[in-house]
């Protein structure tokens, strides 16, 4: 039934090549988003922003686009080659996120953060569909856990050099460096990775028939409540997780009054840590369990850690010390991402070979709605809510963001702003955390039919 092709492309050296280039596709598409969380400080002060504006740039005019085109993009990467689709991705959302650095107000920001979503929008549902062809189930969610280490390594990237050139050359100039090593890794994945054919690893034939419609994948989904209710949890968690992510940064520079260098190489160290450790005890230790236990570890232990991390959250913003503050922020954000890798396992492993696009697409829609658009412009509007009501000098968007660095004022009205500031983005974070029970509650509803619903070759050729 195998190629000679299919058996090379099956090999362990060309599999280790697609999950490098994969890996490097992810590890620039986090380090775009994080230079703009690390510069977010910076560039509110130099844009005159408020907080929840910060919010719409960091969630909503990221999720806007990319939330729309996930699905359409998802279909045809049913269709059409996923490595093409790919490639146009990362050279797109590299080039806008070196736009980003010629901006000179909010709205030409938004446009250009839209852009970058856009982009971004081709790339998971066309990895996770590859990973499905070219991976037996039983180590999806590992290879998945593999390649979605490049979002810690990204993190950290785009944080701790980010950092370092908006310290040396300003924010502007970190747009263009993260940027450009984008178009390097796109022209490189075109030339290395080739395209499988559906169903390659589950040993099904080669089919010419369409993909199904787009009303047989809802009707798939519909058979299916462990889908549906893995789909939901991912999509509250990232709303939890997107507000953390965003807002990081933020937090660090304001409550322990670091300067942009500092603040962007701790949120890194932190980011790197807590998603690189967490990716893979998530998503190699499940599916460990899964093999010699209980097909339904992935559900429970995605639901274990989303449980447990509100509690280490809560301690961690409450921290005075900076060092302490690291140390349980690295350890609440592990237990957060248990549930991420086994998230896009179970996802493909539940859907037959040409539906595992758009499932990959629908879960990345709900995710980007409910996540970045949802989470971090939360965080925002609450920050600011916070921050007026926790400052004592007036009206607080008047006072204190018609500041900027450097301008002329009262020390004491700059103290009382910042300490607003300061209480206004750790409270809303808290706030924001609470999440992470409901989320945590959909896996353990997933968890009652996965077995029953797990996609198998067999019955599919019956």
């Amino acid at each position: 039934m195998r190629t000679g092709d299919d058996e090379r492309m099956l090999s362990t050296g060309y599999r280790r090549t697609f999950i490098t280039m994969s890996f490097l596709v992810a590890t620039f598409n986090f380090a775009d988003r994080s230079v703009f969380a690390v510069t977010a400080q910076q560039i509110k002060v130099d844009l005159q922003l408020t907080d929840f504006q910060l919010g719409i740039l960091q969630g909503l005019a990221f999720a806007l686009l990319y939330a729309v085109l996930g699905v359409p993009i998802g279909r045809l990467a049913e269709r059409m080659s996923r490595v093409r689709i790919i490639t146009a991705a990362i050279l797109f959302w590299s080039t806008m996120t070196m736009a980003c650095s010629a901006v000179g107000n909010f709205a030409q920001m938004m446009l250009c953060r839209v852009g970058v979503g856009m982009g971004e929008a081709g790339s998971q549902p066309a990895t996770s569909s590859l990973v499905g062809d070219l991976f037996p189930r039983e180590r999806r969610a590992s290879v998945m856990g593999l390649i979605l280490l490049g979002s810690p390594i990204g993190s950290f990237i785009g944080a701790s050099v980010g950092g370092a050139v908006t310290g040396l050359w300003g924010w502007r100039a970190a747009f263009i460096v993260m940027g450009l090593p984008g178009v390097v890794i796109g022209l490189l994945f075109i030339l290395l990775v080739r395209e499988p054919r559906r169903g390659l690893a589950d040993n099904m034939p080669p089919v010419k028939t369409p993909a199904p419609d787009f009303r047989a994948f809802l009707k798939v989904v519909a058979s299916k409540p462990a889908l549906m209710f893995v789909i939901a949890g991912g999509a509250l968690a990232g709303f939890g997780m997107s507000s953390i992510s965003q807002f990081l940064a933020v937090y660090l520079s304001r409550v322990y009054d670091l300067p942009a260098r500092s603040a962007g190489a701790l949120y890194g160290t932190i980011s790197a840590l807590a998603l690189g450790s967490g990716l893979l005890i998530g998503s190699f230790g499940t599916d460990w369990l899964a093999r010699r236990g209980d097909g339904r570890w992935p559900a429970w232990g995605a639901a274990i850690g989303l449980f447990i991390a509100p509690f280490f959250y809560w301690i961690a913003f409450s921290a005075a010390s900076p060092l302490l503050g690291t140390v349980l922020l690295v350890i609440s954000g592990c237990f957060l991402l248990l549930y991420y890798g086994p998230t896009i396992g179970m996802i493909q492993n539940l859907l037959e070979p040409r539906m595992r696009a758009t499932g990959a697409a629908v879960f990345g829609m709900f995710y980007t709605l409910v996540g970045y658009g949802g989470g971090p412009t939360f965080v925002g509007w609450m920050s600011d809510r916070f921050a007026s009501s926790a400052f004592q000098g007036g009206d607080y968007l008047t006072q204190c963001h018609a500041m900027k660095a450097g301008a002329q004022a009262v020390d004491a009205l700059q103290h009382a702003c910042a300490a607003a500031a300061a209480t206004g983005v750790r409270s809303a974070l808290m706030s924001a955390v609470c999440v992470f029970f409901i989320a945590g509650a959909m896996f353990l509803l997933a968890a009652r039919t996965l077995r029953r619903d797990y996609f198998v070759a067999e019955e599919a050729a019956a």
